[in-house]
């Protein structure tokens, strides 16, 4: 038996660990929002970024160079006493290095012992099977235990690697600490001997052709999405496994329109959020990962005309039932959920 029974899945890995969680918490995670902490300039931000975005997190793993990597580790440390995450009811996340990297240990480690009471989650990079699940899930246990943690740290995996992409289903239900699992789309991309030097997006050379024309004009075509297949099986793993699917990093700074659609792409999906590397995504995110409000009016009118979720009912001259209560349902509870956060939002979904 390579799992774990199920009366055993939700004891602790070790003595004096804190419970795992049974249920997720529910959080406003539009966006995770990058943060170099060995940049002083940029550190010293983070509590205005903490009253910006729904998730800040430190990252210790790509795009630190390696003579900063201890750097890197004391500044997430000292972001996780720079704002009372918990109180603020901000996600305070961290990125480690590989499991087979020579900082793993450490980041883990420090993180714990140090910042483990005001750490959310933790972001394993890439993730290959279950097993990395597990050599983690018993390491930070042992951690919680030593630390004397009541609250049990979450983790979010990354797809990287075919083969990560392939065993997607068993890793995101490795663990009752699995959170999520966020795509990579650079390194997968690589992995997979994709031909693309692209972080995210479309590409000019994925495309479908109209028929040829009988009068021999020039046939149209569109761009396609090369991450859809990609999207749509790590939401449905992680829907299945009860946690949540996050579209990961958009590199085009600078293209802001590539980046919204990419985005809307994957809420569309069923992603719950995405990666944010500066600040003007941040923005995109929460406009992307917020229902709009016509939705949530036309969404709620669906909910009121069927108050129990059975029978059928004419809107607007569709039809709707059980099957469209539930897809109203998702976007009504996301609403109330963006409400709680945004005073804006809530009087646009209010409003008649």
């Amino acid at each position: 038996m390579s799992q774990k029974t199920p009366r055993n899945f939700f004891k602790p890995l070790a003595i004096g660990a804190p419970d795992p969680m049974r249920e997720l918490p529910i959080r406003l995670e539009r966006m995770i929002h990058f943060v170099p902490p060995h940049l002083d300039k940029v550190r010293a931000k983070v509590p205005q970024m903490a009253t910006q975005a729904d998730v800040v997190l430190a990252n210790l793993e790509d795009a630190i160079p390696a003579d900063a990597k201890d750097a890197a580790r004391d500044g997430a440390i000292e972001m996780g006493k720079m704002v009372d995450w918990q109180g603020k009811g901000t996600g305070f996340w961290s990125r480690v290095n590989p499991l087979n990297s020579p900082w793993f240990q450490e980041d883990v480690s420090r993180l714990v012992l140090e910042a483990g009471e005001q750490l959310d989650v933790i972001m394993l990079p890439k993730v290959e099977g279950p097993w990395d699940i597990h050599f983690a899930d018993q390491y930070v246990a042992q951690l919680e235990a030593k630390a004397g943690l009541k609250r049990p740290i979450l983790f979010h995996a990354i797809l990287e690697t075919a083969q990560g992409m392939a065993l997607v289903e068993e890793i995101a239900l490795a663990s009752p600490r699995m959170q999520g699992i966020s795509l990579g789309p650079a390194d997968l991309a690589a992995d997979r001997k994709m031909k693309t030097t692209r972080v995210g997006g479309g590409h000019p050379y994925y495309r479908v052709v109209d028929d040829p024309n009988e009068d021999g004009s020039k046939r149209e075509s569109a761009q396609q999405d090369p991450w859809h297949y990609t999207i749509a099986r790590m939401v449905d793993a992680c829907r299945m496994a009860g946690i949540n699917a996050f579209y990961g990093p958009f590199g085009d700074i600078a293209d802001s329109e590539a980046c919204e659609q990419q985005f809307r792409n994957a809420f569309l999906l069923g992603c719950s959020g995405t990666w944010s590397l500066h600040p003007s995504q941040i923005e995109i995110a929460k406009r992307v990962f917020s229902p709009a409000p016509d939705e949530v009016k036309f969404a709620r009118r669906i909910l009121e005309a069927m108050p129990d979720g059975t029978g059928v009912a004419m809107l607007d001259g569709k039809m709707q039932d059980d099957a469209t209560w539930k897809q109203a349902k998702v976007i009504s509870d996301l609403a109330d959920l963006v409400s709680e956060k945004d005073p804006e939002l809530a009087k646009a979904y209010a409003a008649d």
